[in-house]
């Protein structure tokens, strides 16, 4: 099943647990680097390649689900941590991929978790206008991947986020974390509370478990997506 990205065409079907079937070809992880952090507004950041966001609360297993998303369950590119907020920079990531027999490279951006009492405020005051001057001042983003707690639903700050985000017009996709927490019982209700108050159609929605990878397909798929169009 595809999923539709908030003002992106709908992708092509998802197939594959390790790569997805795509006309013919198959879209592949192929290389995972390091490529450099921002920790000041418009400070100097890795360019020239198409851009995807990561962005979401404290604690809504971000971390993990990059990891789940890349592959890199056992050897982990971003940091996971037990402390919520650890994420205090832009951090890069340049990620090879080849689609239909074809090579091609992108910059994953996992952005500060936001919305962690313990983090310092002092901290908590620099991430707004970090995450805010990279969202509208890169000309590369092609869009972004918010997370949402799908146990909890969205917070009074991802409110904040989502009207941001609509205000710059960005492509939006939303993973729907932690669905391998709920009940089978609960997970329906749950999924479709969150849809609702989130104000978007169901296949704008991703459930996604960084535990067991359900959901991994389908965002790939969307990003591929994304990264088409920045192609074209």
């Amino acid at each position: 099943m595809s999923r539709r990205v908030q003002g992106a065409p709908d992708g092509p079907a998802a197939s594959g647990q390790r790569a997805l079937a795509v006309d013919g070809g198959r879209f592949t992880i192929r290389s995972v680097e390091f490529a450099g952090a921002v920790a000041v507004p418009g400070g100097p950041a890795p360019a020239g390649l198409p851009q995807i966001a990561f962005s979401g609360r404290s604690n809504v297993g971000k971390s993990s689900l990059i990891n789940r998303l890349l592959g890199r369950t056992r050897t982990r590119v971003a940091r996971v941590s037990a402390t919520p907020g650890k994420t205090q920079e832009v951090n890069f990531y340049r990620i090879g991929v080849r689609d239909a027999g074809r090579d091609h490279e992108f910059f994953l951006v996992d952005l500060p978790g936001y919305g962690f009492a313990r983090v310092p405020l002092e901290i908590r005051r620099r991430w707004r206008p970090l995450i805010e001057t990279y969202l509208a001042g890169t000309p590369e983003l092609r869009g972004v991947v918010q997370l949402i707690d799908v146990r909890h639903g969205p917070s009074v700050e991802d409110h904040r986020m989502l009207e941001y985000l609509a205000q710059t017009g960005l492509p939006t996709l939303f993973a729907l974390t932690k669905v391998d927490k709920l009940r089978s019982a609960e997970r329906v209700a749950k999924l479709t509370e969150a849809i609702a108050e989130l104000g978007i159609d169901p296949d704008q929605a991703v459930p996604f478990s960084a535990a067991t990878g359900e959901g991994r397909d389908e965002l790939l798929d969307s990003i591929r997506t994304l990264l088409g169009e920045a192609r074209q």
